[in-house]
């Protein structure tokens, strides 16, 4: 046998191997082949391996949370909601055109103005708006907003008010299930009903309320976050516009 042929039968002989590794090591290997994987029982329910940090289920976290009661969390403030938001929607039509809210008088010499704005992507719907509302002592009425009153002395007028920033600025509890806004604007109308500085820290506790039942952020009149800073000078403003009002009068100089 030449050499020649040696050679083209070793050729021969090495691409069948070849062909044949290709074929094995091609085919798809079947879930856990190629791996070992070491032995171990599967925990029960309920049980945890040792030494791996689990988050607890939904489940777990409502068991926790009630413990050995059977009442659902949140069911009695649910509800309570609902008769919130009921009330208002009852007496809405005629609050709206009533003078509960009304000012005594259209003068007036300063505006005091504080957003309530929701987070980045949210909107403030009309519903929630109005629990929140209720539940932060506010009243439904003239011109169709929110109104602080003097307690026991409505005819006063409003201390401060609360407004839609979209346009006419009313919660038409007509179309108030529907309703979503970017933020909703407190403001303080001076002379009000009690002293600036008393007002101020009655509608600022407010909006710091209504915020926390929305999950909505507290704004000042140039929309920035209401920091201490602003909060302490405008405490100092309004301190020193009570004490010009509360100023008598300059006399007049008597001729001699």
């Amino acid at each position: 046998m030449s050499d020649v042929t040696l050679l083209r039968i070793g050729i021969l002989i090495a691409g069948l191997i070849l062909i044949g590794a290709i074929v094995f090591f091609g085919r798809p290997r079947k879930p856990g082949q190629g791996k070992r994987v070491a032995r171990e029982e599967a925990p029960r329910a309920g049980e945890r391996k040792p030494g791996v940090r689990q988050e607890p289920s939904l489940g777990e976290q409502i068991e926790n949370e009630l413990g050995e009661s059977s009442t659902v969390p949140g069911e009695a403030t649910t509800q309570a909601e609902l008769e919130l938001f009921d009330r208002t929607l009852e007496g809405g039509a005629n609050a709206a055109n009533s003078d509960l809210g009304r000012r005594v008088s259209e003068e007036f010499d300063k505006i005091v103005t504080l957003y309530l704005a929701a987070r980045a992507g949210q909107k403030l719907h009309g519903p929630d708006i109005v629990v929140a509302a209720e539940k932060a002592g506010l009243v439904y009425g003239h011109m169709g907003v929110f109104h602080r009153l003097v307690e026991g002395h409505p005819e006063r007028g409003p201390v401060f008010s609360v407004a839609n920033i979209m346009k006419p600025g009313s919660f038409d509890m007509a179309t108030i299930q529907s309703l979503e806004t970017p933020a909703v604007a407190f403001f303080l109308t001076l002379p009000a009903p009690i002293p600036a500085l008393d007002a101020w820290e009655t509608m600022l506790p407010t909006a710091q309320r209504m915020a926390e039942l929305l999950d909505a952020v507290v704004l000042d009149e140039q929309r920035n976050a209401l920091g201490r800073q602003r909060i302490a000078h405008l405490r100092d403003e309004l301190r020193a516009y009570d004490r010009q009002r509360e100023a008598p009068p300059l006399s007049k100089p008597t001729r001699w």
